[in-house]
């Protein structure tokens, strides 16, 4: 078995969740010594160069799908394709190669405000994709019934949810003696970003000087009243893009986490935050609850009154967020990478 997997996700410098997610599960595969091709337009790590590992490099640009998809074919040693974030490959494949797409969630057919470009290639490809699919895999059980309730043509024992683990080694949380609540995520409605500055808003004036809201993220799309708010609104900072380094460092400084999403197919700031012991305030929508279980504080994320009330509980309430804290380390020890390559072993070769 030869796997050929898309890593471009994985090698941007500013990598949202769906690249997160490729790199730690792509760092396992690797540590497993399976034999891979990854795909990709860019140089990879020096820590994924070994003698289990092939590279099929093409330069970016509107053609890398077609010509990647014409070496793969050319390609007869490789056996099986993981789509991790876009579809159009193993669209053009033939159904000699084995299909396995990863469905991160299914945002592109919610309804939701979304970028455009990406929303419109998923439509295009992923009901023919799911189609030729030997198996599916999805990373919750939430995303799963959202696709069998989208595809009727998709089966549920075709479908294996196979998680993730924490984007960074998670160390205890560290009491640094700063009391910031940190928001991660790219902006953009989804995220829900505007609600909850709108709530921390409404804390009193006090509050806000001793308990700053820190949000940080890249831009994502529709985000202009984000930002705006972010800059008006006396307490919060938008600090743009962190690097792995940074928001492994602000998460365990912070308070807590707030990540009142609208939609989500996972949530790994939430398995981060919990891996190191940081009380978690989520909504629950999505997968989020699924992840969470009952450590954390829940909320109507379309209720700023809500939203202000969660945050009011866990900056008075000590107790709450310590008893939080063990219990998301103790969901936490839940997930792995290990365990998410596992389950994706099992599906292979069911």
């Amino acid at each position: 078995m030869t796997v050929a997997i898309d890593v471009r996700e994985a090698l941007k410098s500013q990598r949202t969740g769906k690249g997160q997610w490729t790199r730690g599960f792509v760092t396992e595969l690797i540590s497993r010594r399976i034999p891979l091709v990854l795909l990709t337009n860019a140089p990879i790590p020096a820590s994924w160069q070994t003698e289990h590992v092939r590279i099929l490099r093409r330069p970016p640009g509107l053609l890398w799908h077609w010509a990647i998809a014409r070496a793969i074919r050319a390609d007869r040693s490789i056996t099986h394709i993981v789509s991790t974030t876009s579809f159009i490959v193993p669209a053009l494949l033939p159904k000699r190669i084995v299909s396995l797409p990863v469905i991160h969630d299914l945002i592109a057919f919610a309804g939701d405000r979304h970028e455009w470009k990406a929303l419109l290639i998923e439509r295009m490809t992923l009901s023919r994709v799911l189609a030729k699919a030997t198996h599916i895999l999805a990373l919750s059980e939430a995303t799963k019934r959202d696709l069998l309730v989208k595809f009727h043509t998709v089966n549920a024992p075709s479908v294996t949810v196979i998680g993730a683990g924490p984007t960074f080694a998670s160390p205890t949380q560290m009491f640094s003696g700063e009391s910031f609540i940190l928001c991660a995520g790219t902006l953009c409605p989804r995220k829900n970003q505007l609600r909850l500055i709108r709530a921390y808003a409404s804390l009193p004036v006090a509050v806000r000087a001793q308990h700053p809201l820190l949000l940080v993220g890249g831009r994502g799309w529709q985000d202009h009243e984000i930002i705006e708010a972010a800059h008006k609104t006396d307490g919060v900072q938008w600090k743009g893009y962190a690097s792995q380094e940074d928001y492994a460092r602000l998460l365990r400084s912070c308070l807590f986490l707030a990540h009142p999403s609208l939609s989500e197919g996972f949530g790994l700031q939430v398995l981060d935050a919990m891996a190191s012991g940081v009380p978690v305030l989520i909504s629950d929508r999505g997968s989020l609850k699924e992840v969470a279980g009952e450590a954390a504080l829940i909320v109507d994320p379309e209720s700023e009154v809500s939203i202000a009330q969660g945050l009011k509980k866990l900056l008075s309430d000590a107790p709450l967020r310590m008893e939080l804290s063990r219990r998301g380390r103790e969901r936490a020890s839940r997930y792995s990478w290990a365990r998410t390559v596992d389950l994706f072993l099992r599906a292979v070769h069911s």
